[in-house]
């Protein structure tokens, strides 16, 4: 399905992520409902440690739309002094539980926690943020697995924008195993041809300039220049960047495009704004870009709802 799309002046098509997300858990909502016909409800397990503001609203989000779309979640919230040993015992206690279908650890953890021993330790099968190594070598083979829920939304949103992959030129800015490789996986099962670029590659423009479609995974403001982008190319901008500084902001919302009025008066009543890693004048050249905010975000949340009631079906041989 293809979702009407507003335009800039220069007719670059938005892609608008609120709308794919919507899409997304309105099947996800769908196939909860099948599998409640069979007396299955597909359960999700939040793991939240301590007391990170910017955590707690992201995990309740999650939390809420599991509420929305039927699923049955179980927030649990260790103290910020657990042990490793102790978090290792909980993750055995929901590696066990058959109403768990999926296990989320929230990250970042404190310091003194041993994050990759916990990753581990979750069952790939409950695996719905896509790091057990078993997923990762399972995504690379092409085999069935869980994908990581961000480079699984970009891949949705390419599809659904009824956007061509296949035999395109791919550049991933960021080889993180949390986007830049598992984007590149997802974007060559496609059958684009990829290019991942970063900190130690020599003249990343020379790549992104011949890009037909270019995901941006840095976390550097407005890193990809105008300069950077081949025109008509499709932009898909990972980052959120939180920007304080006036000078900067004047540079990247000058006032001569439609949208800079608006972010400028957000801007003067909250102090900050919220920018991708490509600058946002580069979007003035593409085919079609994801804004931020509003673009690939929403879709994360969306893709763990999936993930979680796929991780249902796998786990019962419904797949």
């Amino acid at each position: 399905m293809t979702i009407s799309s507003s335009t800039t002046a220069t007719s670059a098509t938005v892609l608008n992520g609120n709308a794919f997300a919507a899409q997304i858990k309105a099947e996800v909502a769908e196939d909860v409902k099948v599998l409640a016909a069979q007396g299955i409800r597909p359960g999700l397990a939040a793991v939240l440690v301590g007391a990170v503001p910017a955590s707690q609203i992201y995990v309740r989000s999650k939390v809420r739309t599991c509420e929305q779309l039927g699923l049955y979640s179980d927030l649990i919230t260790p103290p910020e002094s657990v042990t490793t040993e102790e978090m290792l015992e909980l993750v055995a206690r929901l590696n066990a539980r058959e109403d768990i279908d999926g296990i989320l650890i929230q990250l970042p953890l404190p310091a003194h926690v041993n994050t990759k021993r916990l990753l581990e330790a979750v069952l790939p099968e409950k695996d719905v943020d896509g790091f057990h190594p078993v997923n990762v070598g399972r995504l690379q083979s092409g085999q069935p697995a869980l994908a990581p829920c961000t480079p699984a939304g970009i891949v949705e949103i390419l599809k659904r924008a009824n956007l061509p992959v296949a035999g395109q030129n791919a550049v991933v800015l960021g080889r993180s195993d949390i986007v830049g490789k598992p984007a590149a996986m997802l974007l060559l099962q496609q059958n684009a041809t990829v290019t991942i670029c970063h900190s130690k590659t020599r003249d990343i423009a020379s790549f992104t300039r011949n890009a037909d479609i270019l995901v941006a995974a840095i976390g550097r403001p407005g890193y990809v220049t105008p300069q950077m982008v081949k025109p008509g190319a499709t932009l898909i901008d990972v980052g959120i960047n939180r920007i304080h500084d006036r000078q900067l902001f004047d540079e990247f919302f000058p006032g001569t495009h439609p949208d800079d009025a608006a972010r400028a008066e957000m801007f003067a009543s909250k102090g900050h704004t919220i920018v991708g890693d490509i600058h946002p004048r580069a979007f003035e050249l593409a085919g079609a870009y994801t804004p931020v905010p509003g673009g690939v975000g929403p879709l994360t949340i969306a893709m763990l709802m999936a993930n979680t009631v796929r991780a249902a079906k796998l786990r019962r041989g419904l797949l």
